[in-house]
Parts: C-alpha cells; sequence; structure tokens
C-alpha cells in the first residue's frame, strides 16, 4: 500500500491527504489594537456560567432548573477532558505558544482554575440553597443517611448486601499493593483504616460502582402513599446517593479493622484522542487503540469535598500526580450531571409542557398524498427543529429515497446519529434494495467514536459503501444526496443543514435544514461527495461555501463587501447567529466592518473572543447570547447591503475552518428567506430575553427587569416566540 505521508492515499488506501488549508488575510492588521481578543477558554466558561444562570432562574420549570444544574456539570466535564487537558500538553511540552489574547499555557490554567472554583461554588450553593430545598417542597428529597429512617436503613441494608456489596472492591495500599489507577470520571471513597491491634493506619480505595444508580430510591413504597393522594408515587419521593450507603457500610468491606475516615473524591483525565492518521494503515485500527488509551489520559482535575482532611489530600496528590492548583473543592455532592435521573420522575407540573413537533406544511399528507420529490419539484422548502418534525421531514426523505424504484443512489454525511436512528435504517435497507448507497461516517465525532465505529460497521454488512473522511479533517457538513431517474433524465434532491442526522436531538436542538432540487447545488454536492470518497481535490464550487478552503474566505469577502458599501454610502449590515466566534480572521473582518460604519448584530451562543461596543474599534458591534429549552444549534448568515442569506454547519472557529469539511449553501427562494429573517429578528429584537456582551468582556442578563425590560418593554422569550408563531399559522 503507497504510504500516506505521500499524500497519495488515506488510512484505508482511498482518499486523499487533505493540505492544511491556508486562507491569507484580506489586509493587514496593524492598525488593530493588540487587545482586541478575549480569552478563548474563559469566554467558554462565561458560557457555562450562564447555564448556571438559568438553573438560578425561578421562572423556569424546578425539573429543568435540576436538569441544568447537570448540564452545567458535564459540560465542565468535557471541558477539563479536551480543553484544559490540551493546555496542560502544551505546557508540558515547553511550547511556548501563546492565545490570541496573549497568554501562555500556565497563565490561562491558572485563570480557569480560579474561575472554575468561584463557579464550582456557586453551583453547590444553588443545589444545597435553593434548588435541593425546592425539590423538598415539592416532595422530592435527596438525602443523608441520617435522614433515613430506621425502617427504610433495614431496607436498604438488604438491598445493598444483595445488589452492591457482590460487586464492590475494596483495594489496599500498601507495599505489596500499588495505588490503584482511579478511572476517569469515576467516584471514589478515599478510606482510612485502622488496625485495632496495632494501631496502624491504612489507606484504600472503593470505587463506586457505574452500574446502579446513582440516585438510590428510599421511598415511598407502594402502599405508602397518602389516602388522598394520585396513586403517582412520583409525589412524594426520596433518594440516597449510592456513595453514602457504601460510606455506610465500609465495616462489611473491612471486617475486623476499624473505619477512621473515609472521603469522595472524582478525577477528570485528558481524554483528547491524538490519531496519528498520516501513519496508520486502517484509521479504524488507530481510532480504536486511542479509545482504549483514553481512559489512561493523565489526570486535569480533582475534586474533593470540602471535608476532606489535609493529610487525605496529600496523599491523593503524590499518587495521582495532581497540581494542587488542578484541586476543585465541592460543597456537597460531587458530579451533579447525576440529577439528570430526577427528570425521569412522573411530575410534569414540574417540568417544561410536552412539546410536539408539527409537520411542515409542506409535507403534510393531505388527501391526495405526494412524494417528498414531487413536493421539491415546486420548490425548496426549509425546516426549523424541533418546531418543525424531523421525522416526517427528513426521515421520510430518506425513508422514501429507499423505497423508490427510481431512486438510485444515495449519498449521506454522519456525524453523530442516535442508537436507535431511523435513519440508519433507511440507509440498510436501501442498499439491500439494490441501491448505490454511500455513507461517509465520521468516526473521530468526539465521545461518539465507539458508536460510530459499530454503525459504521454494521452499515458494510449491510451492503453500504462506508468511508470515513478525508485524513486530517473532520467531516462535520450535514448534507444528504438523492440521485433519481425520472424518464430519461436523473434528477438530483438534496438536503444541507446545521444539525446532525439525529432524531432524539433533533426534539432538542435548534436546527434548520433546506431541501432543494436545485441543479447546480446537486451539482455542487455531488461534487463534493467524490471528494470525500474520492480522489477529487476540488476546492472552489458553483454555489457551495466548502471548508477547510472556502468558508473563512468566503465569509471574510462577503463582510468586507458589507464594508466597502458602508463606505460608498449604500445599504449595508450583517447578522450571523453561530454557536462560537473565535477565528481571528473573521474577527478582524468585523471590526474592520464595524470602523466602516456596518451595523453588525452576531448571536453567539457560546464561546466569543471578539470585543463588543469598544469605541473607534466595534462600537457598532452588537453581541447577544440565547439560552434556552431548546438548544440554539443553528449557523445563520445575513449580508444584508448584498442580500444574502447563508445556512450551513459551520462556527467560526479554527477547528470548523481549518480542520473540517463543512458546507454553507445560499438560500434564495424569498420564502424562504422570509423564514430566515424571522428567526433572527425574533433573535435581535430589543425584548428578547438573552444576555448581552459588554466591552469589558463580560455578559448582562437583558432585558434586565423582571417582566419588562426599559422602556417598559415586554420581555419576550425567542425559543416561545417562534413556538407561538408557528403554531399560529399551523
Amino acid at each position: 500500500m503507497p504510504s500516506a505521508r505521500n499524500g497519495a492515499t488515506d488510512a484505508r488506501g482511498r482518499l486523499p491527504l487533505a493540505p492544511a488549508a491556508v486562507t491569507p488575510a484580506i489586509e493587514e492588521t496593524e492598525d488593530l489594537p493588540e487587545d482586541r481578543y478575549d480569552n478563548r477558554e474563559l469566554s467558554w466558561l462565561e458560557f457555562n456560567a450562564r447555564v448556571l444562570a438559568l438553573a438560578e432562574d425561578q421562572s423556569q420549570h424546578l425539573l429543568e432548573r435540576v436538569k441544568f444544574l447537570a448540564i452545567f456539570a458535564s459540560n465542565l466535564d468535557e471541558f477539563y477532558m479536551v480543553r484544559v487537558a490540551g493546555l496542560k500538553r502544551r505546557e508540558e511540552t515547553g511550547l511556548s505558544v501563546r492565545s490570541a489574547d496573549g497568554l501562555t499555557p500556565r497563565e490561562q490554567l491558572a485563570r480557569i482554575a480560579a474561575r472554575n472554583q468561584e463557579l464550582a461554588e456557586k453551583h453547590a450553593k444553588i443545589w444545597l440553597g435553593d434548588v435541593g430545598p425546592a425539590l423538598e417542597d415539592a416532595g422530592i428529597r435527596v438525602i443523608g443517611w441520617d435522614r433515613v429512617t430506621e425502617e427504610a436503613r433495614e431496607r436498604l441494608s438488604e438491598w445493598f448486601d444483595a445488589q452492591v456489596f457482590p460487586v464492590l472492591t475494596p483495594l489496599a495500599v500498601d507495599p505489596a499493593h500499588p495505588f490503584p489507577y482511579i478511572s476517569n470520571q469515576s467516584l471514589n471513597l478515599a478510606v482510612e483504616v485502622r488496625d485495632p491491634q496495632t494501631g496502624t493506619e491504612h489507606f484504600a480505595r472503593v470505587k463506586v460502582p457505574n452500574n446502579v444508580p446513582r440516585l438510590v430510591r428510599v421511598g415511598p413504597e407502594p402502599g405508602d402513599a397518602d389516602e388522598d393522594d394520585s396513586g403517582n408515587l412520583d409525589r412524594r419521593c426520596w433518594f440516597l446517593p449510592i456513595e453514602d450507603l457504601i460510606a455506610e457500610h465500609l465495616d462489611r468491606l473491612f471486617e475486623g479493622m476499624q473505619v477512621a475516615e473515609h472521603h469522595v473524591f472524582r478525577v477528570t483525565r485528558n481524554a483528547d484522542l491524538d490519531v496519528e492518521e498520516d501513519r496508520d494503515e486502517d484509521l479504524l485500527q488507530a481510532l480504536e487503540r486511542e479509545l482504549a488509551r483514553r481512559r489512561f489520559g493523565p489526570p486535569v482535575r480533582l475534586e474533593i469535598t470540602e471535608s476532606m482532611s489535609e493529610h487525605m489530600l496529600e496523599l491523593l496528590l503524590r499518587e495521582l500526580d495532581v497540581d494542587p492548583h488542578d484541586v476543585v473543592q465541592v460543597p456537597g455532592l460531587l458530579d451533579l450531571s447525576a440529577l439528570m435521573e430526577l427528570m425521569a420522575l412522573n411530575r410534569p407540573e414540574l417540568k417544561d409542557p410536552v412539546f410536539v413537533p408539527a409537520t411542515h406544511p409542506a409535507f403534510s399528507e393531505g388527501e391526495t398524498p405526494k412524494s417528498v420529490f414531487a413536493t421539491l419539484r415546486e420548490g425548496d422548502v426549509m425546516v426549523h427543529h424541533p418546531y418543525d418534525s424531523f421525522s416526517t421531514s427528513v426521515h421520510r426523505f430518506l425513508e422514501q429515497a429507499a423505497m423508490d424504484p427510481k431512486v438510485l443512489a444515495i449519498k449521506q454525511t454522519l456525524y453523530r446519529t442516535s442508537g436507535d436512528s431511523p435513519i440508519i435504517e433507511a440507509l440498510v435497507d436501501a442498499a439491500e434494495a439494490g441501491k448505490q448507497v454511500v455513507a461517509v461516517v465520521e468516526i473521530k465525532a468526539r465521545f461518539d467514536e465507539r458508536a460510530n465505529i459499530n454503525w459504521a460497521r454494521a452499515l458494510e454488512r449491510a451492503g453500504v459503501h462506508v468511508v470515513y473522511g478525508l485524513v486530517g479533517l473532520k467531516t462535520h457538513a450535514k448534507a444528504a444526496l438523492v440521485v433519481r431517474q425520472e424518464g430519461g433524465t436523473i434528477r438530483r434532491y438534496c438536503h444541507l443543514g446545521t444539525g446532525n442526522y439525529n432524531p432524539k436531538t433533533a426534539r432538542l436542538y435548534e436546527d434548520i435544514g433546506v431541501f432543494t432540487a436545485d441543479e447546480t447545488i446537486g451539482a455542487d454536492l455531488t461534487d463534493l461527495f467524490n471528494v470525500l470518497t474520492g480522489y477529487a481535490r476540488r476546492r472552489k464550487y458553483r454555489r457551495l461555501l466548502v471548508a477547510p478552503y472556502g468558508v473563512r474566505r468566503g465569509v471574510i469577502e462577503r463582510i468586507d463587501t458589507e464594508r466597502k458599501r458602508a463606505q460608498r454610502g449604500k445599504k449595508c449590515g450583517i447578522r450571523i447567529k453561530v454557536n462560537g466566534l473565535v477565528d481571528e480572521q473573521v474577527i478582524d473582518a468585523l471590526y474592520r466592518a464595524s470602523q466602516a460604519g456596518v451595523p453588525v448584530d452576531l448571536v453567539v451562543r457560546g464561546i466569543c473572543a471578539l470585543r463588543a461596543g469598544v469605541p473607534g474599534l466595534s462600537e457598532n458591534i452588537r453581541v447577544r447570547s440565547i439560552l434556552g429549552r431548546f438548544l440554539e444549534h443553528s449557523r445563520v448568515f445575513h449580508f444584508v447591503g448584498a442580500g444574502e442569506h447563508w445556512i450551513g454547519s459551520a462556527d467560526m472557529m479554527h477547528r470548523n475552518l481549518d480542520r473540517r469539511v463543512e458546507a454553507l449553501v445560499p438560500v434564495t427562494d424569498p420564502r424562504l428567506v422570509a423564514q430566515l429573517d424571522e428567526i433572527l429578528d425574533s433573535a435581535t429584537a430589543p425584548s428578547t430575553r438573552c444576555w448581552i456582551l459588554d466591552p469589558d468582556g463580560s455578559w448582562t442578563p437583558w432585558p434586565v427587569a423582571a417582566g419588562e425590560g426599559t422602556d417598559g418593554m415586554q420581555v419576550s422569550d425567542h425559543q416561545m416566540q417562534l413556538l407561538t408563531r408557528r403554531e399560529a399559522k399551523a
């Protein structure tokens, strides 16, 4: 097999090695101030602080507040496993690369540690002093062993002996037993036992099993409900953390010894994969090897309870080789992501009302139902998830393609999908029906690698042609292409979107997708799949903007066009909605547009390294962040003067623009343009609840008053506003 180092093949001998994407800056930047960027990592922490603010918001339903507490915790875990791990790797290898705002890795790590400790304490305070007591008032209690009744203790002890005790393994630490490996994100008990005869003290570790519920139900049992109760046992229930149950039965694990003290701790490890694709013949094998190594990554954070003794902490620091700056002291429970278990309770009054997506009017099946293909021949269709149903649009599109005898081929990218995905089933059905089916499965999708490997193999067994994308790049574009024989001609039907082909997240994430039978876009998508599956090296497309070569350049060129229009006194403006804005070249282009007088409205859900409202630099730029019931995930670009609207998969971040295959598609149909304008108008309306980015990098809730904003304007919720409009139209 030819060497991938020579650029001839990919990890499976089929695809070209993608050269590094380099986009020259359109203009020099010497006249822009050096301190024009905010720190990427600290900006992410402020995003998670906004998630935490939703947990603090008493206008939210109670269990939704619990959910946001859990999301905050799981977000932070991933941040440490990837971003902090990367900074530590840079520091340890001596790389002197500074961040865009001029900080060294060590300086960034110090600031992250300080800010994270503040947030961890606030996280615990909201749970212990606000949400937890509110749950108790609602009949849901998370209690300690001291609040368990004698009758319940007997019942729990029996359950412990039968279900938990057999799987526990106490591990001693002494000259004959080295300090045990502590797996990533596991809960553990650090135990000190004393020999009653000699008085000698020993250390042991007990891992909390992850195959039992974290929150053990204590009661009520059937029959315990009050006579006037509805019979719903979730009306009055309480839970005991599993680590508390284990701690109260440590004497069963260390018979003949005295338990002197015990403390809960948790380790987060580096989980960022480093697959050297240019050295490996088989990407699947390389990735599986790295997945096996992931659990052995170096520690990047040690979470401990506030009650942990100094000598116990010193032992953990020494044995785990953890920097003291990486220790996070947590009041109360560790790992509040476990609170997500409470969302399963049957308490609808404590949750957002059940939301049922509607079928898009273009795809509604009346008395004379027609195929998706017949609908698209009449014009393009835009769906807005979760308001528009995924199952009656995207799924139906692929399902009908699989069953239609006139369909010759289906080509699709798959970045993340669900465990019981109907999308996978449709592709399998199509292959078994004899159609040419190609799936570009991104097996390097972070934390979904194992699931995607399994899907790739299942698809291959069904006869689907599976490829894994370009070496050195992740395939993040969301695209599906259906090739259909219609009389003597071949017609192509396309779907391009901002979200994954995942029916579960399509009910939780806000995303946009466009269906079209446009011949030019179909030709572009054909060329893109030829790049992903063959040896084609196309960099320019007729209408699509495709990363790593075209998205940054295309966006900057359009920003620059608006700047030039402003300089000539013509109509101009920029509206962009993305998840993250970090790329310095894009930010500099926006600064220059602002300096020329272009009004710029940015809706950035997460990280934003741009500094807004700075006199002489960005006084014409307004940045807001919207969080809520649905994860704002769509990427929309509106260049007002040029009259252009785009949607796609790319955020304005280095990874998207340089290290991924992304696709942006223009939206030109007036009906669809009106839909996009409605979304952007709602997101940027002065009365919409959001956070505003201030010139100093802080985020201010807006409107600040509850119920009314400044000048008496009525506060509106962006997501509910869209939902209400959609229901009114239906």
